[in-house]
């Protein structure tokens, strides 16, 4: 595996650990970027990877993220993230989670892990037998925090897509409005449940064709093939799968005056977020908009740690907060002639104190 400290996404992260036990075959990494305000908190995800740069790169870029999404949050969390490096069957031992979780023990609570792409619920409840540094466990009743987060994500994305729909297109609605949504998974899916309420009109895609075309028969919404989603005219277009889509060929093919989404990483460079901007795009940075899940993870595991549950509405009127941070950076990159990437990541690092 080529040194981390030599990748382009390296950025002065406090730590990088590989971890491997012969015995159940785990090998994993977990990249902690900062912990100024905290822990390092943020998700595991299980991947199979071609090569374990691209897992690499995956600990880095996500880490560093979850630095920028925590503070922006406002929540008493650093940045972390950990990914799991799967065989190409994506077989999941019960011995293999063990040996994650005395991983994770092992660090002594600097890094706080969670769901993420192809590990759930019940993967945590396994991994919380080795380790207290743990959430997004289930819910001890209906009015506690806790289980999967994707839901409150999908609230955050319909929140920060109606934010944006009122800052670039001044329609205080949905209603009418044209979305086409990339991914309709846990996230993008329920995001487009909350935007069929309200009214508005939707295009799906995702790589499992089959679950797209049953939302869109539930939705009463329109499906095109996952290859075709970018091409898509509309009102906004909503990436919510995989991130690094807004590259070159990516932009040049949108036909929508908003990117907002819920995937992680959407701009594949620094200079993309201008090039958005020089087609006057209104890009949505993506650890704002879909802060949603961490919020929520975050508060169950302090409430846990404190001895208590944590009060679901109190989940809801934090994430209802993330609409005015976005309104605060584009306002912001409007009066100072940067662009909303720039301004998001230049308050992020002051909360980091970088």
């Amino acid at each position: 595996m080529t040194a981390f400290w030599t990748q382009a996404d390296f950025d002065a992260h406090e730590g990088v650990h590989v971890f491997h036990d012969r015995a159940s075959g785990l090998m994993a990494i977990i990249a902690l970027h900062s912990t100024h305000l905290g822990p390092g908190a943020g998700g595991t995800r299980f991947w199979h990877y071609a090569q374990p740069e691209e897992a690499l790169r995956d600990a880095l870029r996500l880490s560093r993220g979850m630095s920028y999404k925590n503070a922006m949050a406002g929540l008493p969390m650093g940045g972390g993230k950990a990914v799991i490096l799967a065989g190409p069957d994506r077989r999941k031992s019960p011995e293999l989670l063990s040996a994650f979780g005395d991983a994770i023990q092992s660090l002594g609570g600097r890094y706080i892990t969670a769901e993420d792409v192809g590990m759930g619920e019940p993967d945590m409840v396994a991994i919380s037998r080795r380790t207290p540094f743990v959430t997004g466990l289930p819910a001890a009743d209906s009015t506690a925090a806790g289980g999967d987060p994707g839901p409150f994500t999908a609230k955050g994305v319909y929140l920060g897509i109606k934010a944006a729909v009122l800052q670039k297109l001044g329609r205080d609605s949905v209603e009418g409005v044209h979305v086409a949504v990339q991914g309709t998974g846990s996230v993008g899916g329920g995001a487009a449940r909350l935007l069929a309420q309200a009214g508005a009109k939707l295009t799906l895609a995702d790589v499992d064709a089959t679950r797209a075309a049953a939302l869109a028969g539930e939705l009463g919404a329109e499906t095109v093939s996952a290859d075709a989603i970018m091409d898509v005219a509309c009102d906004v277009f909503s990436p919510n799968a995989l991130g690094a889509i807004l590259d070159d060929d990516g932009i040049a093919r949108l036909q929508a005056p908003i990117v907002a989404g819920g995937a992680n990483n959407q701009l594949a460079r620094a200079e993309h977020g201008a090039k958005l901007a020089a087609r006057g795009i209104l890009y949505t940075p993506d650890y704002v908009i879909n802060g949603g899940g961490i919020i929520a993870v975050t508060l169950e595991y302090l409430a846990r740690r404190d001895g208590h549950a944590c009060d679901v509405a109190q989940v809801h009127e934090a994430v209802e907060a993330i609409p005015g941070r976005l309104h605060a950076i584009w306002n912001e990159a409007a009066s100072s002639g940067r662009t909303p990437d720039v301004v998001a990541d230049a308050m992020a690092q002051r909360l980091i104190g970088r």
